[in-house]
């Protein structure tokens, strides 16, 4: 009997012993299809159900880009330059056909629209990597579908992942651009034409979006690089998948973002690393952190310990429970164990390596961020280590992927056990998604931990920016604010007053630094009377520092705990 023959007839045993028949690659789009139908009404109801509780504006980032988006065109000095530096421009430019609406961006649903977006590709682009890689060939196979069903599901599904979509934040839109990335990667590795072109094109999206894209594009370009030598040293063609045209067009393509933010931030602010080592980037911010007494984070100049508390991360995205948690970990350690022995051919060669090793890019986020915590100033804290606290624990969603995956390999394992009894295996299959339905639910019950990290983070302050928000709504309609924005834009936005209404730190030319003497924001504070109709200064800021003298007349004092105090002021 052929080799052929017996895959064909082990593919039908494995297809009827669980039920589903041979699908063909109609059925694979009809699968897509209803797939994405089910993620945006996931994402829908997700959204309006935190709408309606108020929690998606929580985040004092996601406010932040959506001010920063809606400063492009709703401005005194309009125009890309009010993008800045540091945070990444891409999300900021898809919200902005969202924030055209006054309501929108007044009640930040605008800001959330291309995260939801985001998700439901995110979603649609799992299920094509895994049954991609899972499949024995081009055809569909039963087993692969299930076990990419489930993966899917997995990643879907989780409770924080669904948090962060409704809101303003960048996770949900880069592990889209992530995904899609790997997913085009590992079609160019099967022999897909131009796959390597879309493969290059979402790395470039990814590079715009958050700089762990900077991290993949490095890492995926070594790799294809090498795969074009290796092949051009066998003899093979140059019209091949990763042929010497295909691999510079890829190159190209791929390093245009990282290239436009380095130009951008040379030609603005005369340092082409503004964003890393400029006075708003981490590792100035640690640095006056440390300047005021305060001990470094915790895993700093230590690749393990900070590799560590990513992974914590991680486990605390998807468990709240301790040994759930540990439990996540092992499942990660045996898929890629796994993975290993299939590449290895110590397992049944069913399923090609070229299928299986593009999988292997999930795990990128791992050494990125252990870099990142330890040699760049971004710190991670964890209520379950010290400082006993939440900051960035949402980082750990970028290894959702590579946990779906993991389980997903050994579902399809358990699936392809031919020395197992039917009923065990489905056993098996119930008891890995019963696991991870314990999982979510203690997030679920505690409140995702993303959820918990806004809230306790920003309590004070979105309380503080309520009341500042009620004062400024009493405001003629037509007045000038003069307000540094960076700490609070927030109260402007709740009033909708509009951002050209206001002179900020945004109405300076950046490339005059130290000072811009000719510029509107020097020129406002020297004389505030001249230009503005009210002021608002928070104690500390440039405003505060700028009135004191200038006898203002003070109209209110807003104190809550936890804030600097906030004075307006009527000068003329």
């Amino acid at each position: 009997m052929s080799r052929k023959t017996q895959l064909q007839r082990a593919k039908k045993s494995s297809a009827s012993a669980w039920g589903f028949g041979i699908q063909d690659s109609r059925s694979w789009d009809s699968a897509i299809s209803l797939l994405v139908w089910l993620a945006t009404c996931v994402a829908v109801i997700s959204f309006l159900a935190y709408y309606q509780r108020g929690k998606v504006m929580l985040y004092g980032d996601a406010v932040a880009h959506i001010n920063i988006a809606r400063r492009v065109f709703d401005s005194k000095t309009p125009g890309l330059l009010q993008l800045g530096t540091v945070w990444l421009p891409l999300p900021h430019l898809v919200m902005i056909p969202f924030l055209l609406s006054k309501e929108m961006w007044q009640r930040g649903v605008g800001g959330s629209m291309p995260s939801l977006i985001g998700y439901v590709f995110a979603v649609a682009g799992m299920f094509r990597l895994l049954r991609g890689a899972l499949s024995r060939s081009a055809e569909a196979d039963a087993p692969a579908f299930v076990a990419a069903c489930a993966g899917t599901a997995i990643f879907a599904l989780n409770p924080n992942l669904i948090y962060m979509q409704t809101t303003a934040m960048g996770e949900s839109l880069y592990l889209a651009f992530f995904i899609w990335t790997v997913v085009y990667f590992s079609e160019a590795i099967r022999g897909k034409s131009n796959a390597l072109t879309k493969c290059g094109g979402c790395l470039a999206a990814a590079s715009l979006t958050r700089y762990d894209g900077w991290f993949l594009a490095v890492a995926m370009a070594m790799v294809i690089i090498y795969l074009a030598l290796r092949n051009r040293a066998s003899g093979q063609s140059s019209s091949e998948p990763f042929g010497t045209f295909a691999v510079a067009k890829f190159v190209l393509i791929a390093a245009i973002g990282p290239i436009l933010w380095l130009a951008y931030n040379g030609i603005v602010y005369r340092n082409p690393l503004e964003f890393a080592n400029g006075p708003y980037s981490a590792k100035a911010i640690e640095a006056r952190t440390q300047s005021s007494g305060n001990a470094g984070h915790p895993g700093s100049g230590n690749l393990v310990l900070a590799g560590m508390y990513f992974v914590k991360a991680g486990e605390a995205n998807v468990a709240e429970n301790q040994w759930l948690q540990r439990g996540w970990i092992l499942l990660g350690v045996a898929g890629l164990a796994l993975l290993a022995l299939q590449l290895a051919h110590k397992l049944d060669a069913g399923v090609s390596r070229s299928r299986l090793w593009p999988l292997l890019f999930l795990g990128i986020p791992i050494p990125f961020y252990a870099l990142s915590v330890a040699y760049s100033g971004v710190p991670i804290f964890l209520p379950a280590w010290w400082p006993f606290t939440h900051y960035n624990v949402r980082y750990g969603l970028q290894l959702l992927p590579a946990l779906a995956a993991a389980l997903s390999i050994i579902m399809y394992r358990i699936i392809r056990a031919d020395g197992w009894k039917p009923r065990l295996r489905l056993a098996a299959v119930l008891s890995l998604l019963a696991f991870v339905a314990a999982s979510y639910g203690t997030v679920w019950h505690a409140d995702p931990i993303c959820l918990q990290e806004a809230e306790i983070n920003m309590r004070t302050r979105n309380q503080f920016e309520v009341q500042v928000a009620g004062w400024l709504k009493k405001l003629p309609p037509d007045c000038t604010l003069l307000m540094y924005l960076g700490d609070h834009v927030g109260a402007v936005q709740q009033a909708g007053l509009p951002l050209k209404q206001t002179i900020n730190e945004g109405n300076h030319r950046v490339w005059k630094r130290p000072v811009d003497p000719d510029g509107l924001w020097e020129r406002a504070l020297a004389d505030p009377a001249h230009y503005a109709d009210y002021v608002l200064a928070f104690d500390g800021d440039p405003v505060w520092q700028a009135v004191q003298g200038k006898n203002l007349q003070a109209l209110v004092e807003i104190h809550v705990t936890g804030q600097a105090r906030a004075i307006l002021y009527r000068v003329r």
